[in-house]
């Protein structure tokens, strides 16, 4: 046993040594904290790292919606096979009483829908006494079917006719191709680069398709269609750029995509700016135009909105700094933040450690969403009077609060960055408060790039930097026709056939809305 050390007579000694104990328990007491709050660091990171891995992938739970949807469909095919059983079964059978399953009401099928009559022929004579039979009405019953894919080769044939007087020689001219001296037809067109850029299917899916079914169309071939057809269209996706720069107001976004180079991949950007009006009810219709570049340099926004003007609402990113500088020729963009950016910053903190003030963050953001989803498709000045009314309160509570909070975290908490987030930009987050036209969120701009972060699983990398080129322009003919509910496929295929000889001076004619306004109008 260690005998204690004798304690000192001297007063003065004792306060010495009672202080470097003190001195030695608060060093060790903020060594433990520093210690704890490392730990609490850490565990946090780790969440948000497994959250990143094998959580949801939005805060609407897109994931769990999805696996749930497939369970449900599995639940439906097993109830439907166990009765399909059931009624197979011979009436000898035990039966057991069981419950009955409510299935959704029958809709109609579509009116639009083609239909083919199959009468079955009925008894010419009654079969109890052999009377004549009189016809008192019909049952029909409707079943939906579809016809395989038919593939068929149109022969143009243009008759030669001699003058039999002066013997020249006529004959009608050729007619327009989409391609020249192409062997493809309008609508084939149509479905392969539907097929590549809009459902994600690459060419050589697409030709191993075909070869099932006869046709045999090289990778190669293929290829040299899209080049063609891609350079036939430009003139469209130039007036939808045209189109999209015009606006007062354009949300803009960018994400990765692969891109192969010298038998390895390098990480490309594609670039979206989307025009949508309809929030706050304008009349022009909503398009989207994509870029590609190499990198996510700020140089390439600073490009694609040289001689823009108006309002950008974007998140947070770096590169797009000197669209806002004062110093901008001819005038600097306007930025307008974007509030889902900044609560799912909180959103994030909440989920994985239920932290307090994230999960009161969130709710006070929510509050304000609610309110700017019942005024949305109101005109510009009514949804401006609502928001002064109604939001600007919340907002200036929500901003109060956080400035409280921020003063009593520390500068490397996690919650603290989220509000340094908003906080820092509140002239842009707040900036809806005084202009009617914009929008709480951009989320205009991450839903016309979500179906690129869908295809890139299935077609992995683009082959180049051209072929990244080529990819936005087909991707902002086929998001702008999407905006419009419009059927890409069906567009493509009809301005395909008549882009060729179509009057340069009435172009317009072929974009996605003015095609479905004629379209309509054929209809009826």
């Amino acid at each position: 046993m260690t005998t204690p050390e004798p304690l000192p007579e001297d007063i003065a000694a004792l306060k010495a040594a009672l202080t470097a104990e003190r001195a030695a328990r608060q060093q060790a007491e903020l060594r433990a904290s520093n210690a704890e709050a490392m730990v609490a660091h850490y565990k946090l990171l780790i969440a948000k790292l497994k959250r990143e891995q094998y959580g949801q992938s939005s805060e609407r739970g897109r994931k769990l919606i999805d696996q749930l949807e497939l369970q449900l469909e599995e639940l439906e095919a097993s109830a439907a096979e166990a009765e399909a059983a059931a009624a197979a079964e011979p009436a000898d059978t035990t039966s057991v009483i069981t419950f009955t399953r409510k299935k959704p009401v029958r809709a109609p099928f579509p009116a639009h829908l083609p239909r083919e009559r199959v009468v079955i022929p009925g008894p010419t004579a009654c079969p109890c006494c052999g009377g004549k039979l009189a016809k008192l009405g019909e049952t029909i019953t409707e079943t939906l079917e579809v016809v395989p894919r038919q593939w068929k080769v149109i022969q143009t044939v243009r008759e030669k006719f001699t003058c039999r007087t002066c013997e020249k020689i006529t004959q009608p001219p050729a007619p327009f191709h989409t391609i020249a001296r192409g062997r493809a037809g309008p609508s084939l067109l149509a479905m392969i680069l539907y097929a590549k850029f809009g459902e994600h299917q690459p060419l050589n899916r697409q030709s191993d398709s075909y070869a099932r079914q006869g046709i045999d169309l090289d990778v190669s071939t293929l290829a040299d269609w899209v080049g063609a057809c891609t350079a036939t269209l430009a003139p469209l996706v130039a007036l939808i750029r045209r189109h999209v720069f015009a606006a007062e107001r354009i949300h803009g976004d960018d994400t990765t995509v692969p891109v192969l180079a010298k038998a390895k991949t390098i990480t490309g950007r594609l670039w979206t700016y989307v025009r949508d009006d309809r929030p706050f009810a304008g009349p022009d219709p909503p398009a989207a135009v994509f870029y590609y570049s190499r990198n996510r340099n700020g140089e390439h926004p600073n490009c694609h909105l040289a001689g823009y003007t108006g309002i950008l609402q974007a998140d947070a990113y770096a590169g797009f700094g000197d669209l806002y500088d004062a110093r901008r020729k001819p005038r600097p963009i306007t930025e307008a933040a974007c509030w889902s950016h900044g609560r799912r910053k909180f959103f994030v903190i909440a989920d994985t450690s239920k932290a307090p003030v994230a999960l009161e963050a969130v709710r006070r953001i929510d509050a304000i969403f609610v309110i700017e989803r019942d005024i949305n498709g109101l005109s510009a000045g009514d949804r401006l009077a609502a928001r002064k009314d109604r939001i600007a309160p919340l907002v200036a509570e929500l901003e109060g609060w956080m400035r409280a909070e921020r003063a009593r975290l520390s500068r490397h908490a996690d919650t603290a960055k989220a509000m340094d987030y908003m906080l820092k930009r509140w002239p842009a987050f707040t900036r809806f408060l005084d202009d009617g036209r914009i929008c709480l969120t951009n989320n205009a701009a991450e839903r016309a790039l979500r179906g690129i972060a869908l295809g890139r699983r299935a077609w992995l990398f683009a082959g180049s930097d051209r072929g990244g080129e080529r990819a936005a322009a087909m991707y902002t003919l086929i998001g702008t026709a999407k905006l419009n509910d419009v059927d890409p496929q069906a567009w493509l295929a009809d301005i395909l056939g008549r882009i060729a000889d179509h009057p340069a001076a009435r172009l317009a004619e072929l974009l996605p809305w003015n095609w479905k306004d004629r379209a309509a109008k054929l209809a009826a």
